[in-house]
Formats: C-alpha cells, structure tokens, sequence
C-alpha cells in the first residue's frame, strides 16, 4: 500500500485520516515526538537537490514534466533555475489534483470510503496482527490499536505509512505539490488535475477487503522499512536518479502485485500521457509544467516513454 499511500499524500488527506487516529492521544506522550522530528529537520543543514526534469515541445506548445515527491523535509531546496524558467514561463499547471490543498474536501471523501464504525478493525485482521498493530501504534504516541478500530485495512495502511515519515521530519505542506500549488496561486496561473480526490480514493477503497488485510499485513511486518524506503527514495529524487526512484517504487510492485501495478501505474500513465499527447496537438496550448509522482516518470512504462511511442522527443533539462 505505501505506492497508494502516497497517491493519498498527493490528495492532502493524511491529515484527515491521522485525526481521528490521534484522538486518543494523551497531550503529553510519545507522539510530541512527531513535532520535534519535525522541528529538528527545519533546524538540518540545507540540502540542495537537483531533481529531473523534462521537455516535450509540440508544433505550437511545450510541455515540462517534473517528477514530484509528496512529502518533503523543509531543509531541501529543489528548485533550481532551469525549474523556476519552466515554472516561471508556463500558463498551465497540471498536477494529479487540482485542489490537494482542500482538505475540507478531503475528509467527507475519507469518511465515506475509509471509516467503517459499524466493523471494528479487529473483526477483520487476526490477532496475531491486532498484536502487531498495537505495537505499532505505541511508537506512534497513539494509545494503542484500538485508534484505528473505526478504519478500514486500506485506511490503516495509509496511516502506518505516513505517520512514521511525519516522525521522520516529512511534511505533506512541504511536498512538491503544495509549493507549486501555492507559486501558482500566487502569480494567478491556471491549475488542472489529470484526476480528482475521489478517484484517487476509489484506487484504494475499491481493492477487495481481504486484499486490503493481506496488504495490512505486509505493511505491518515491514513497517521499518516504511520511513527507509521513502529516505532512499527521496536521496534518488534529490540527485535527478530516475532509475533508483523506479527500482524503488516499480521495480516491486510490477513484479509481486501485477494486477495493482497495472491500475496504480501503467493504466494512470496511459491516459495521463494520452491528455498531454492532446495538449502538445493543441494550437491554442502555451506552456504547460506538468507535475505528477517522481516513479510515474520512471521506468519502462513510464509517461515519458509512452509520449515517445506517440512520437514525441522526450529532452532532459
């Protein structure tokens, strides 16, 4: 679930689904840990990243397409001159969601498909990992599992992938996402979703519950590896690593859960793609700065090797 995980980072609700695991939390535990980790990486040393970027240019319009991650450290500085240009230059801002900086939205979205009060958690998953997840949720600063007892497996999920990188000093205001977003506000650019906040949310409430149990499981059998994973893969991001980033977040996911694989990436880059073929044909197109997830820019079912198959040329910045 952590590549869905972060498909959720992308739509700003963590903060939705962390409130209500936070609830029982006491005002003094473990989980002002979480803010300190926080505090302490704004007080890191700088780090100055050199992620990739892409232009595509069409008989009248140009497309940029930058690889975001959806929760950064506020220590690193990523943008640099060639992406200010682009930025700076572009009429168009197309992100995977227009408005991921709504929660209000947000959360109506995540009640709907994520809270199931009337079947505890615990109904569903086997003790063995009730056990795990109790755990888990005591590192957190949470009083136990019983803070997630309201939340479907997928929701769980999210959660157990996300609140460790908040520990970790990873903030979704800090993400790619939200600074364009916001630079964008600011000079008054216009700003387009190749997909809205329900239907990335469908990707996950749709999985069948007992998928939705096996992939809890997993997470929670691996959850050390959660706040690594996203350290390896934002080092990659950082130094413009394209291949790393799609050993990390493709490389795994095509080869255990195909069918997953296919819905989350291949499928997605397919009409992403598709909506840049059309905007590149498009007199009436200026410049566009694409932004979407670093791994859908990565690998050989990539967005970028799908816009050469339509016979476009695809040029590093």
């Amino acid at each position: 679930m952590r590549h869905l995980a972060r498909i959720l980072a992308a739509a700003a609700v963590l903060g939705c689904g962390s409130g209500l695991a936070q609830q029982g939390k006491t005002a003094s535990g473990p989980g002002d840990k979480t803010a300190t980790a926080t505090t302490a990486a704004r007080a890191e040393a700088t780090i100055m990243a050199t992620p990739a970027m892409w232009r595509v240019k069409g008989a009248h319009g140009t497309v940029y397409l930058f690889g975001s991650v959806h929760v950064m450290k506020p220590n690193v500085v990523w943008e640099s001159a060639k992406v200010k240009a682009a930025l700076d230059g572009s009429d168009l801002l197309y992100l995977e969601i227009a408005n991921i900086d709504d929660v209000a939205s947000a959360q109506p979205i995540v009640m709907q498909f994520g809270i199931d009060a009337a079947h505890p958690l615990s109904t569903k998953i086997t003790k063995d990992d009730e056990a795990l997840l109790d755990a888990a949720a005591k590192t957190m600063g949470l009083p136990g599992a019983q803070a997630f007892e309201p939340m479907q497996p997928w929701l769980v999920s999210v959660e157990l992938s996300t609140l460790p990188m908040a520990k970790a000093g990873y903030d979704p205001k800090s993400g790619i996402d939200m600074k364009l977003l916001t630079q964008a506000k600011d000079s008054q650019k216009t700003v387009k979703g190749f997909e809205t906040m329900a239907e990335q949310m469908h990707m996950i409430a749709d999985v069948p519950q007992d998928e939705q149990v096996k992939m809890l499981h997993k997470d929670l059998v691996e959850l050390d590896k959660s706040a690594a994973q996203t350290n390896d893969l934002v080092a990659a991001w950082e130094k413009g690593d394209v291949e790393t980033i799609g050993k990390i977040d493709n490389d795994e996911l095509a080869l255990k859960y195909p069918e997953e694989y296919k819905r989350v990436v291949v499928d997605r880059n397919t009409k992403w793609a598709a909506t840049m073929d059309g905007l590149l044909k498009d007199p009436a197109t200026g410049t566009v700065f694409v932004a979407v997830g670093a791994a859908h820019l990565a690998g050989p079912d990539s967005v970028l090797k799908m816009l050469e198959k339509d016979g476009w040329k695809v040029e590093r910045q």
